[in-house]
């Protein structure tokens, strides 16, 4: 067996948090949905009416993605991507003549300039067809070097590196290493000032895009030292410079055709003129463009829905049992009305966030987060019920289906493709308390020094103070509201009343923010703790979201005359499920087995249930749980594979 790793960094709990503290945006220049919702107050001003897309923007977007739509159908071969486990050099070579690599880049640079409302429509699309292509593309431009140098890149920067990626150059996005996943405080490349260079030194796991990349957008930690502040800090760096080996092709369960690998770093020099914005400000740069690149995740997992829809539909009218389609049966008919809610649910949220980061009036960091959170994890239900619906044959390999002369549907395979959305970009738990941390930040913001152990008696004394001004303003807000009024929101009557269900939204709003207070409260400065109380609140949170962006598409679709009575239909059908599931959220807030599941966890890693194990045979192969990361020379051959190559 392998020796374990020795040069594994250690960083306390409390510095961990710091780091992370220290990266997240502090302030709040704008308004936001979201963290009003979560403060008990129902903003529906701030999204209805609909916001909606200037002409000229949806010319150019329909125009592409009519040609987009036309090489999907032309040129991109799922089942060969799935079976090569490969993205076809000619497939990405017409995407580069298409202009698909620089959708969300400026003209001025050679791009397309599309609205993320439009390029997040051409993530749904090529998503359909293969999500390995959809990957390659928005990992590209959603986390890649386009979206940093946008945001924060200089004008030389911006002249030098756009355009390649608008037309020629793929590009990824290096954070992750192998002992360092949600937790970067304990990140371990380097890059050490050499004049008007930086040295770096280390090992990047997971590089989506890393064996096929020309340029690189790499995390490293700069020393600090005499005229350099250091820190975390972001560079741009040339997939093919002297020292940089890609020393392994990850292969994984779903989107066999992703380019994602594992890139040593040793004495890679990087001129100083390519690092992105001051040193110390790489982890803030990262999750700033995260804000808004998350929402391609949801895009593929709308278009996901849309495709699982699709199928059942085709499927369960096919299909006869016991004398009657499918579809018809109640059990199969409730997962087909899930999958067609949600869908139309998810694709609310999509393109209400699309549009409001388009507008730019809005703060959309917590928007953008449950969009990504919700996507993810509702798609993988629906994908998982169509598997169901189809029965066997939704076990069945596409490939095999038509071997045996049925219709090639890659049912299992969409489950697969799927399930990484759930951990690509924030797990499902780290996203839970990431939007946690900035839905409780107006308490923080009044009361954190009051639960900081770490502060003096003065200063709780002074957040006391504080505390007790912002709370007995915003505590008696909470009592009551337009939800209560069975006449508010009459708007939302057309045929199906949806008012009824706005009105459950601003009442469980407020509901929700005395939950969180009351919490708050009941646990203080252990409240970062109680993971399982705060996710279950970002989950209600994520529920009225999704309510609230269903009713106001579907209103939007009634004025535009865009089947409207059939959008009032399943806005009406996913806002009672989701109530349903809101109240099983609320109920297990307090009736849980949180306090148990702590005591069980100590058992098992005590060695208490190890022979519950007995009686099984491992068919893991021995080696260490984290692969050596220790800088130095690779030892590995270089498995770099650029496109064309």
């Amino acid at each position: 067996m392998s020796a374990p790793t020795e040069n594994r960094s250690t960083v306390t709990e409390r510095e961990a948090r710091q780091v992370a503290e220290a990266a997240r945006e502090r302030d709040w220049h704008k308004p936001s949905f979201a963290k009003e919702l979560f403060l008990g107050r129902f903003r529906l001003d701030l999204v209805h009416p609909h916001p909606m897309p200037a002409e000229e923007s949806v010319r150019r977007g329909e125009e592409f993605l009519a040609k987009l739509r036309a090489f999907c159908e032309a040129e991109i071969d799922s089942a060969r991507i799935e079976r090569e486990a490969r993205i076809p050099d000619e497939v990405v070579a017409g995407l580069k003549e298409l202009g698909a690599l620089g959708m969300k880049i400026d003209p001025k640079y050679g791009g397309l300039g599309l609205s993320q409302l439009y390029y997040n429509k051409a993530l749904a699309l090529v998503g359909s067809v293969s999500p390995a292509v959809g990957a390659l593309l928005s990992a590209h431009q959603s986390i890649g070097v386009p979206q940093p140098l946008k945001m924060f890149g200089t004008e030389e920067q911006k002249d030098a590196f756009l355009p390649r990626c608008a037309r020629t150059d793929i590009s990824a996005f290096l954070l992750t290493e192998p002992d360092v996943g949600s937790d970067p405080a304990r990140l371990a490349t380097t890059a050490v000032p050499d004049g008007d260079e930086y040295v770096l030194d280390g090992v990047k796991l997971w590089t989506t895009n890393g064996v096929v990349a020309d340029l690189l957008v790499a995390m490293a930690r700069v020393p600090k030292s005499e005229g350099h502040k250091g820190g975390i800090t972001a560079f741009v760096v040339e997939a093919d410079s002297e020292g940089i080996t890609v020393e392994h092709r990850n292969a994984f369960m779903g989107l066999r055709g992703i380019e994602n690998g594992v890139t040593r770093f040793h004495r890679v020099r990087v001129p100083a003129a390519h690092r992105i914005g001051p040193e110390g400000a790489g982890l803030k740069i990262a999750l700033t463009t995260l804000n808004t690149g998350r929402l391609s995740l949801p895009a593929m997992c709308a278009g996901a829905g849309k495709w699982c829809l699709k199928i059942a539909r085709e499927w369960s009218a096919e299909r006869e049992q016991w004398g009657k389609p499918l579809a018809l049966h109640e059990a199969v008919g409730a997962k087909i009305s899930f999958i067609a809610a949600t869908t139309f649910a998810l694709e609310a949220v999509l393109d209400l966030s699309s549009q409001m980061a388009d507008e730019d009036r809005n703060d959309i960091r917590i928007e953008a987060a449950l969009a990504k959170l919700y996507g993810s994890e509702m798609a993988w239900r629906m994908a998982d019920e169509l598997v169901q619906i189809r029965g066997g044959r939704g076990y069945e390999t596409a490939e095999s289906l038509k071997a045996r002369g049925e219709r090639a549907v890659p049912a299992e395979q969409m489950l697969r493709d799927l399930r990484i959305n759930r951990i690509f970009e924030g797990s499902t738990e780290i996203m839970h308390l990431l939007i946690a941390r900035e839905a409780v930040d107006a308490h923080l913001s009044v009361a954190g020094d009051l639960i900081d152990p770490a502060k003096s008696l003065p200063e709780k004394a002074k957040a006391g103070a504080q505390a007790g001004v912002f709370y007995a303003k915003w505590l008696p807000k909470l009592v009551a509201g337009p939800g209560q009024l069975p006449t508010s929101y009459g708007e939302f009557r057309h045929g199906v009343d949806l008012s009824t269900h706005l009105r459950y939204i601003e009442r469980t709003s407020r509901r929700l923010a005395r939950a969180t207070f009351y919490g708050m409260s009941r646990w203080q400065g252990r409240m970062e703790t109680k993971q399982g109380f705060l996710g279950r609140i970002v989950d209600i949170g994520a529920e009225l979201f999704a309510m609230s962006a269903a009713c106001v598409r579907a209103e939007r679709l009634r004025t535009r005359d865009e089947h409207g009575r059939e959008a009032y239909q399943l806005a009406d059908a996913f806002c009672r499920q989701a109530r349903i599931r809101v109240e099983e959220l609320f109920g297990r807030l307090w009736t849980n087995t949180d306090d148990l599941d702590r005591k069980v966890v100590k058992g098992v890693l005590g060695g208490a249930y190890t022979w519950l194990e007995e009686g099984i045979v491992d068919p893991s192969e021995d080696g260490p749980w984290i692969a050596d990361a220790t800088p130095g020379p690779s030892t590995q051959s270089n498995a770099r594979r650029p496109y064309g190559s």
